[in-house]
């Protein structure tokens, strides 16, 4: 039997819920596309520098984040994260620019400009990307592309400062366009990847869809002052990704 209440996260920000929802095979609560979504943004309540991010999802700039894995054709798949030290100020929110290049069997494929906002809380906040489509080193299109405050779209929490199993949070909202969502599944879950020690315990896992493709999931794993170790489609498509290494500047 499905059992669900609301929670407000204990911040500023009026009118940003989430909910907890029923343990499903799938883990996914009633349909997000069927509650509103409404969030007042007041720059008061965000940091403007030394922005470091949250537990699970920190922020330094200078560093990149190489993960290696395969897409679901089975090819080669590289991703560099850049933590770089540009800033953008959307909707009166300065934000942090994390450069996102993937590459598939050595070719690039998408360079991404993602922006990133910390409130006073430590919750993490993604305003929105600029997302290049590459073939044949030429850029070919820019869909997927929003930022908050610009035709009707509004920011997301990226991660929680505090993450609580069973919720699940808005993390876009551009309607039709970008409207993801993600669920806490669980806080101590074990993952083996290529970088550092290789087995991490006490992980972060989430799980991440679309509502306007909900046969699609995939989940991710966080580790404790590390950030994302791993993200596996599950549900509708295959390929994963694996965090290899971390460098910095």
């Amino acid at each position: 039997m499905r059992s669900s209440f609301w929670i407000l996260i204990p911040a500023m920000l009026t009118g940003l819920f989430l909910l907890t929802a029923c343990e499903d095979e799938d883990l996914a609560p009633t349909n997000p596309l069927d509650m509103p979504y409404e969030v007042v943004i007041d720059p008061a309540d965000f940091i403007d520098s030394d922005i470091t991010g949250n537990e699970f999802f920190p922020i330094t700039p200078g560093s990149t984040y190489v993960y290696l894995g395969e897409d679901e054709d089975g090819e080669a798949v590289r991703v560099e994260e850049e933590h770089t030290t540009d800033t953008k100020v959307i909707m009166g929110i300065t934000c942090v620019v994390v450069n996102a290049r993937e590459f598939v069997d050595g070719e690039p494929v998408e360079n991404t400009y993602d922006w990133y906002a910390q409130d006073t809380q430590g919750n993490m906040w993604y305003f929105g990307e600029h997302s290049e489509e590459i073939e044949d080193g030429q850029v070919v299109g820019t869909g997927g592309s929003w930022e908050a405050g610009v035709d009707g779209a509004l920011p997301g929490i990226i991660m929680l400062a505090h993450p609580i199993e069973g919720l699940w949070y808005r993390q876009e909202y551009y309607e039709g366009e970008a409207e993801d969502v993600a669920q806490v599944l669980s806080l101590s879950a074990t993952v083996d990847v290529p970088y550092g020690n290789g087995t991490f315990t006490n992980c972060l896992q989430t799980a991440e869809w679309n509502p306007m493709e909900p046969e699609i999931m995939e989940h991710k794993f966080y580790a404790s002052g590390v950030g994302l170790l791993r993200a596996v489609a599950v549900k509708g498509e295959s390929g994963y990704e694996d965090l290899v290494s971390i460098t910095s500047d």
